[in-house]
């Protein structure tokens, strides 16, 4: 990663996780849409973004704890931490 200010939650991920389905199985059970997606970096799910209308991911955090997720969209390289509200690019 580069230098930049962080946190403790991101300098703890050692290799970012990135799902690989490309959809958010909460809005698939729901029928639901997404925007984007994001990957929790503790338990590897991805879920929707916060753009989306049912922000599943901010709801994982919320049920979880989970502190870090990262963009599961091509190209995108960041983290963003809900507890710090600290967004890093990698």
């Amino acid at each position: 990663m580069q230098e930049q200010q962080t946190c403790q939650h991101i300098r703890d991920i050692k290799e970012v996780q990135i799902g690989q389905d490309g959809v958010c199985e909460e809005c698939i059970k729901n029928g639901g849409d997404w925007v984007h997606l994001r990957t929790c970096q503790t338990c590897g799910e991805t879920l929707c973004c916060d753009q989306s209308p049912n922000k599943h991911m901010t709801r994982h955090h919320h049920a979880t704890g989970h502190p870090v997720v990262a963009s599961a969209e091509p190209g995108d390289r960041w983290l963003w931490c809900y507890p710090d509200k600290l967004f890093v690019e990698y």
